[in-house]
């Protein structure tokens, strides 16, 4: 935008001039001054700085020094037509011509030695330069944008940044006391390792945040090395973002591996407590097993079952286990015990389930009995209700039943089929006095519902009992569901008793 000298400007149009360019030249002025007074400014003239930092700054430093000489020869010019107009009150035609020369033509001498603009950065320098005062102020307001956008970037970095990494290495610091104190080092456990890690990597971050913060700096424009100033914006201002990445990588690192020793410190708290508990189980489980056994050996005396499942023996590989616990608990070493007292809680858990299932295995016929005990003192009490106990047929039907479910070994399924009949027997014929009784537990007799539907319902029962011994896979040997036993079980190998 340099400017011949063109039309003469009036006395009206240079006083308006003059007024406007001694505003820019306060304006500019007091820039400088801050700008020399920037901490970032000063903090990039103090540091050994290095990468793309070293490498903008090369170029970018010089820009301070060269905009003072630039306001030097803006000020001188502007002081010398400030001169011409005050000769005379009312200036002639000589005068408004100088004027015009001074204040819109190529009046300004730069030195030289100044590169051509900050657009061309770098390029071979002119000796000397002669442009207008406009033109002068447009490469001053580049050079400032240029300089400032670069101390404003290492300071937004610098303030973001050192603080923050040095408040998380401490906080690494804390963290590595305590890996110590439970055992964990680098070399002997992963979290070792990313602890060691982590140090390195915030180490260097620091360095690299001392000595080149522009390697942190994401701008969101083309740099104003190249003079441009986005539109509506305040020349110079950061525009972009600190680059925290890696360190808020390194804090969910950090946050990471303090949770997982946090968990081992538990442990450690816990360890004996936990190991107690696995213990209970597992004698939990041995007085089950034990059980089991008494009862097995109960079935096999009382109930003519051909099958009853087989015991298991206690874990024994499991107490191994809980023997290498104790050791690693001894020696402190908590995170490789952490994994195995886990594994031991589970095992131990499905040990005592296992011994319960066995247990009720193994029982199971004895269950079955009882139950066909349960039925047979209802049904009793129920010919006392109807005043049939005395009947011959009623009472017969009693005490074979009564004498299969109470003598040893018991026949299942013909005591099933002997507390069915034994039922059967308590319904009177169709057309009977009196019918109408009641099921126990429903209405009484004569109560309205017929006798012969609640039978039916008490009737299937034997069936019942009968399906759940074929389902529970109990082998039972001795008479056919539904048939009376010959004199021979009745006599043969039965011992009377519970």
């Amino acid at each position: 935008m340099a400017a011949s000298a063109g039309p003469a400007l009036s006395r009206e149009e240079v006083d308006r001039a003059l007024a406007r360019l001694g505003a820019e030249r306060d304006a500019v002025e007091s820039a400088l001054l801050s700008l020399q007074d920037h901490p970032g400014l000063r903090l990039l003239d103090g540091a050994g700085l290095t990468g793309r930092t070293q490498e903008r700054w090369s170029v970018v430093g010089q820009g301070l020094p060269l905009l003072w000489a630039l306001f030097d020869r803006y000020s001188e010019t502007l002081a010398s037509a400030r001169a011409v107009r005050a000769r005379k009150a009312r200036p002639g035609g000589p005068e408004l011509a100088e004027l015009s020369e001074l204040l819109t033509g190529d009046a300004v001498t730069v030195p030289g030695g100044a590169p051509d603009g900050p657009q061309r950065l770098g390029a071979p320098a002119r000796l000397v330069e002669r442009v207008s005062l406009d033109e002068l102020m447009e490469r001053m307001n580049s050079w400032y944008a240029t300089v400032l956008e670069v101390v404003s970037a290492a300071d937004a970095v610098w303030t973001a940044l050192p603080a923050r990494i040095d408040l998380l290495i401490a906080e690494l610091r804390r963290v590595q006391t305590l890996a110590a104190s439970l055992g964990v080092r680098s070399g002997t456990h992963p979290l070792g390792d990313d602890l060691e890690a982590l140090d390195a990597d915030l180490e260097g971050l620091r360095t690299e945040v001392r000595t080149d913060p522009l390697a942190l700096w994401r701008p969101a424009r083309v740099p104003a090395q190249r003079g441009t100033v986005p539109d509506g914006g305040a020349p110079g201002l950061p525009s972009g973002v600190v680059d925290t990445e890696r360190f808020d990588r390194a804090g969910r690192a950090l946050d990471g591996v303090r949770q997982e020793l946090e968990n081992l410190l538990r442990l450690r708290d816990d360890a004996e407590e936990r190991l107690q508990g696995v213990g209970d189980l597992l004698q939990r489980a041995d007085a089950t097993l034990a059980e089991a056994r008494r009862a097995r050996g109960e079935v096999l005396a009382k109930i003519a079952a051909t099958e009853v499942p087989a015991v298991p023996g206690p874990a024994s590989a499991l107490r191994e286990r809980i023997v290498l616990a104790l050791d690693l608990r001894q020696n402190g070493q908590w995170y490789r015990l952490a994994p195995l007292l886990d594994a031991l809680e589970d095992a131990a858990a499905k040990e005592l389930a296992r011994a319960r299932q066995s247990l009720t295995e193994v029982t199971q016929p004895l269950a079955v009995r009882a139950e066909l005990r349960g039925r047979l003192d209802a049904y009793k009490a129920m010919a006392a209700r109807l005043r049939v106990s005395e009947d011959p047929v009623v009472l017969e039907r009693y005490e074979k039943a009564r004498w299969l479910l109470w003598s040893a070994p018991c026949d299942l399924r013909a005591a099933a089929g002997a507390v069915a009949r034994f039922q059967q027997a308590l319904r009177p014929a169709t057309g009977e006095p009196g019918a109408g009784a009641a099921e126990p537990g429903g209405s009484g007799y004569g109560g309205g519902t017929g006798y012969g539907g609640a039978g039916s319902s008490a009737a299937g029962y034997g069936g019942a009992v009968q399906d759940r011994i074929e389902r529970d896979g109990i082998g039972l040997g001795g008479a056919a569901a539904g048939g009376e036993p010959t004199d021979g079980q009745a006599v043969d190998g039965r011992v009377q008793g519970g």
